[in-house]
């Protein structure tokens, strides 16, 4: 993604999380645990999840994440704990009913066409048929609704299930790792859909091990791993906020400049570093200041982490090694 992209997603993400947080949250945990005999697969979850976010669950292959969401949807009692879903209890009719899931591959009749099976699913839903249409023009399925299902592509399916799940309007969508087995293009198409769906009053939660996803996609992220949640916030907190580190001699009178520019909010000396809190986008502007006040400037680098930097220092996993691996069953 280019810099400017980067820079209105940023600006994208500040404006969705200034706009949440009014009100109850509509996901929220406290203590959720569930064991299978000795093996815990989450353990004391306190998860919360604002209006009008796309809330990002992050973590390795088998970290507990499918469990959790299966616990928010009702299919599956805790051990412990509790949880509220739209202000209701996991599982209820009231809470179901705005409640829109994709949770692992989904599941349609192979020898109906892909509009056909939106309308037995629409029937038991409730949904209006007016919506079938809609939604299909939504994961741009239109052009191929008549197809069978068995004719699909992997991409076509995920899509496919993604648009069963928008049947009610639903005001939280929950997607379980969405991209899971795409190729480049279906996973680049899948990221674009979600984000559109994110817009809005509607809230998505979305759970992945793909840490390029997540960065692109959401506005704020949990991690967890072994069913623990390591660290909630969002992109930017995790990765420590944006700035500058600039290695510059003379080390005082780069000091001098640099805090006599007001685009720069503070200035801290680290060793033979200067650390700035200060827009990264900036970063040319401030080297030509420097140097033109005869500052010599040998390094100047963006210093926030690396989503994929903080993944691997919370979970000791390798991204890569994570991102390529399938996914896992029944233990997830």
């Amino acid at each position: 993604m280019a810099a400017s992209d980067n820079s209105r997603e940023r600006e994208r993400s500040l404006e969705m999380t200034e706009s949440t947080g009014n009100g109850p949250p509509l996901v929220e945990t406290g203590g959720l645990t569930k064991r299978y005999g000795r093996i815990t697969a989450v353990e004391d979850l306190d998860l919360t999840v604002r209006r009008g976010e796309v809330y990002g669950f992050l973590g390795p292959n088998g970290a507990g994440k499918t469990t959790t969401l299966r616990m928010l949807l009702g299919l599956i009692r805790p051990t412990s704990g509790t949880a509220t879903v739209l202000g209701e209890r996991p599982g209820s009719e009231a809470g179901l009913s705005r409640v829109g899931s994709l949770v692992e591959s989904p599941a349609f009749y192979p020898y109906l066409s892909g509009r056909d099976n939106l309308a037995v699913m629409g029937r038991y839903s409730g949904a209006p048929a007016s919506r079938i249409e809609e939604v299909l023009g939504q994961v741009e399925l239109s052009g191929r609704a008549k197809d069978k299902f068995k004719k699909y592509s992997l991409g076509m399916k995920q899509r496919l299930g993604v648009a069963a799940a928008l049947l009610k309007d639903p005001e939280l969508l929950i997607l379980d790792e969405p991209t899971n087995g795409l190729d480049p293009k279906g996973m680049a198409d899948m990221r674009t859909l979600i984000r559109e769906l994110g817009r809005g009053e509607r809230t998505v939660l979305l759970s992945s091990h793909m840490l390029g996803e997540v960065e692109q996609i959401c506005n704020r992220v949990g991690v967890i791993q072994h069913g623990k949640l390591l660290r909630e916030g969002t992109v930017e907190e995790l990765r420590g906020g944006e700035g500058l580190v600039i290695r510059a001699e003379p080390l005082d009178e780069a000091v001098g400049v640099l805090g006599a520019l007001p685009s720069v909010e503070e200035v801290r000396v680290e060793g033979e570093t200067l650390r700035l809190a200060v827009d990264p986008e900036r970063a040319a502007e401030i080297n030509q200041k420097l140097v033109s006040n005869g500052v010599r400037v040998s390094e100047l680098r963006s210093s926030g982490q690396s989503l994929e930097e903080v993944f691997l220092e919370l979970t000791g996993e390798s991204a890569d090694e994570e991102s390529r691996q399938p996914a896992a069953k029944g233990g997830e």
